[in-house]
């Protein structure tokens, strides 16, 4: 992108300040924000209170790093029932959504809950605390879905009327659109 995601603009703030209003707005209490490259920057630049920050020193290792570094901070404070792996490029995922996905976990035994539009999976996805152990043991350069492949056939997907969840603000021209939706 040739500059931090987290601090884009979106909806009158930052990608960062959408993901963590949506998060909000659903209802989830406890929110782990992990950063990495320009942590210090990121914080001067976001209000933060109320989330617990985690900085990822080893960021250059990948994401699944991150997931890590984050897990192991929630965990060492209390019992995580289940995680919603929120990415910074989906800034537009709707309170709905991530409501849904609640809901649709609470109601079910699995392991995973993946939102789908059209046919397409997307993000947030929530994982239970069942997959921790298996994602804290992936290497760095393997990615998280080492573990979500795995759990495929279990996972209950949820189709939802939101496109945030697919669409993936990587590079000037996916900005761009966005800016222009």
């Amino acid at each position: 992108m040739g500059r931090d995601k987290a601090l884009l603009t979106y909806a009158g703030g930052t990608f960062l300040e959408a993901i963590m209003r949506a998060v909000s707005l659903a209802g989830i209490e406890k929110v782990a924000v992990v950063l990495g490259h320009n942590a210090a920057g990121i914080q001067a630049a976001v209000d933060l209170a109320g989330v617990q920050v985690v900085v990822n020193a080893d960021y250059r290792r990948g994401q699944t790093s991150s997931l890590q570094a984050g897990l192991r901070a929630l965990l060492a404070q209390s019992k995580v029932e289940a995680v919603l792996l929120c990415l910074v490029d989906h800034p537009t995922v709707l309170p709905s959504t991530i409501r849904l996905l609640l809901e649709r976990f609470h109601g079910t035994q699995v392991p995973l809950v993946v939102p789908t539009y059209q046919g397409r999976r997307g993000h947030p996805i929530l994982i239970d605390h069942s997959l921790f152990p298996e994602l804290l043991g992936l290497p760095p350069e393997a990615g998280a879905n080492a573990v979500t492949r795995k759990y495929r056939q279990v996972a209950e997907l949820v189709e939802v009327a939101d496109r945030g969840i697919v669409l993936d603000v990587d590079d000037p021209g996916a900005y761009a659109a966005l800016d222009a939706g």
